[in-house]
């Protein structure tokens, strides 16, 4: 590993490619409504809706957040919501279903009650739930209780997600994330005790003062609540694009060897549990959604990270949020207050985005394949995309010459062999035409 680079790449994690920091200004809130007019009628798509408070800014995370105290800037931000919420239904085909629906932040259970009820009533009138449709929330046991999960399921969540990160009292401190055990136990229990079965949990490694014996704690002290599905994700330390963590001390980071020491660690603990490996950093049950879609050639890749769903199109709502449709990406405006102003205004906040030219779907399938399946099938590529045998070829051999003895070539396409699993998003990079020298990424482990 050391030889080939791992402990000293920096790649993107590779839930969208181009990847967001090469997006540009090129997709206008005319072209993304009129790629929303574009969607079949009857079709099923996907919605993310983006709630960007939290109580508290933990030191770790890099997400788009702002802390608040008060009710009033999420109650001024849910009219706006709805606003948006409206502006779309003008512009939806006949008959669109709701294939899966997802409250993310921040905080989305920063909300009242009253508010939950509202914006899944508002969300509902447009578009209703698929049969068999998926509606999750991220839900931070410190900010949920039985009135709020009440409304939830009321509405009919029947998927939660809740973040752990890590159990350790020390480590939580030093990330500014408390979160006792037995405060999570106990909103595992009430989202049980309302009929709904289906449980994500994330959990870190990398995070300061980690070590492999805390790390088998907080591990063997998640399978108690028995999750589902698990995302095991590195930590990302990035103070450039996240300024909050330069509240975390770097002399206390793991070393990138200890950071894969911590992850064979948790991988083992949940292996040995009987969860199935899906992808790069996930686990499931072997009968969760995303285990079957492993199984069956099904898994995809989106920027919630490894899904089942199959939709064509993501809708992004709420400040910062990011769309996919055939035929590119468009996000809206990260600040709160620009993308209030162009709702009022009467029109999608759209900033930025990317058009897919020349060979992006091509490239964006291969570097997906990789991830999902750790390999590349030619006949999909050939019959998909344009691209002749031989160019192909040559790419499976360029690869194969950088990361000897990791890949398998074979006539059905390319695989990542066991053994090379850890270096899969530096291997999928190197299918990456855009200059990545142009933004910061994460640690490839």
């Amino acid at each position: 590993m050391a030889r080939l680079g791992l402990f000293d790449a920096k790649v993107p994690r590779y839930t969208s490619y181009p990847t967001a920091p090469h997006f540009k200004n090129d997709v206008s809130a005319k072209g993304f409504a009129d790629w929303i007019k574009a969607i079949k009628p009857g079709a099923e798509i996907s919605l993310y809706v983006h709630v960007p408070f939290c109580r508290r800014l933990c030191w770790f995370c890099a997400c788009r957040t702002q802390g608040t105290q008060s009710d009033s800037p999420v109650r001024a931000y849910l009219d706006v919501l709805k606003q948006e919420i409206a502006l779309l239904a003008r512009h939806l085909p006949e008959g669109v279903r709701l294939a899966r629906l997802h409250w993310g932040g921040g905080t989305p259970t920063l909300l009242s009650a009253e508010m939950m009820a509202e914006l899944a009533e508002a969300i509902f009138a447009i578009t209703p739930m698929a049969k068999g449709g998926e509606f999750s929330v991220e839900i931070d046991p410190n900010e949920i209780d039985e009135p709020r999960l009440d409304a939830l399921s009321a509405a009919g969540m029947n998927r939660a997600s809740i973040g752990v990160q890590d159990f350790d009292p020390e480590i939580q401190e030093t990330i500014g994330r408390i979160q006792p055990f037995d405060l999570t136990r106990d909103a595992v229990d009430m989202i049980r005790a309302r009929g709904i079965a289906s449980l994500n949990a994330d959990i870190l490694f990398g995070l300061p003062h980690q070590t492999r014996m805390r790390m088998t704690e907080s591990v063997q002290k998640l399978l108690s609540l028995s999750p589902d599905r698990v995302a095991l994700y590195g930590y990302a330390h990035v103070p450039w694009m996240a300024r909050r963590q330069n509240m975390i001390p770097t002399d206390s980071l793991p070393s990138p060897k200890a950071r894969l020491q911590l992850f064979e660690t948790a991988q083992r603990l949940f292996m040995w549990d009987g969860y199935r490996e899906i992808g790069i950093d996930h686990f499931a049950t072997p009968h969760d959604g995303l285990a079957v879609a492993e199984r069956t050639g099904k898994l995809r890749r989106n920027f919630q990270g490894y899904t089942d769903d199959r939709a064509e199109v993501l809708i992004g709502l709420g400040a910062s949020s990011i769309s996919r449709f055939p035929q590119g990406y468009a996000q809206n405006a990260p600040s709160t207050s620009a993308y209030t102003k162009a709702i009022r205004d009467g029109q999608f906040s759209t900033a930025r985005g990317h058009v897919f030219a020349g060979e992006d779907l091509l490239r964006g399938r291969m570097i997906e394949g990789l991830m999902c399946d750790f390999a590349i099938s030619s006949e999909e590529i050939l019959t998909t995309f344009d691209i002749a045998p031989a160019a192909l070829d040559r790419m499976y051999r360029d690869v194969s010459a950088a990361f000897p003895d990791m890949l398998d070539l074979h006539a059905g396409g390319i695989r990542i062999r066991p053994e090379g699993k850890p270096l899969t998003r530096m291997i999928a990079r190197h299918f990456d035409a855009y200059d990545l020298s142009k933004a910061g990424h994460s640690s490839a482990i």
